[in-house]
């Protein structure tokens, strides 16, 4: 990602579920972890990277910068926060209602802990007081 300084956020859902997992997996560098999840690839409209064709939403970012992060004690971890910029976006346009992304219907998931998730199926719009 840092050296062609490009990377796809691709939205994993429901549906994505088994394949998004066995992408989180530890690999050497430089396996593909979207062939050992049986993903297909789908050409990018302004980055090198692929995005996933499967999923119904992908960000397409230039890479901004990577920030290895440290515990409560200032210990440093092997965790690490990506930052970028977005510069297309693709949404399928199955997913578009009255010119808005109907985001419930594409069945996002979201990492809730441990080996837990949770899948949105409902979503509410609250107006923010002024």
């Amino acid at each position: 990602m840092e050296e062609i300084g490009e990377f796809v956020c691709n939205l994993a859902t429901f549906e994505l579920r088994e394949a998004m997992n066995v992408t989180a997996g530890t690999y050497p560098r430089g396996v593909d972890e979207m062939r050992e999840a049986g993903l297909e690839p789908a050409a990018s409209r302004l980055v090198k990277p692929p995005r996933v064709a499967a999923s119904p939403c992908a960000l397409e970012c230039k890479w901004l910068q990577t920030i290895k992060l440290a515990d409560v004690t200032g210990r440093e971890t092997e965790r690490y926060l990506v930052l970028g910029q977005v510069v297309a976006t693709y949404i399928d346009d199955r997913f578009i209602k009255d010119g808005m992304v109907d985001t419930a219907a594409m069945r996002p998931i979201a990492r809730c802990g441990y080996s837990d998730y949770a899948v949105v199926n409902e979503v509410f719009s609250i107006v923010r007081p002024k």
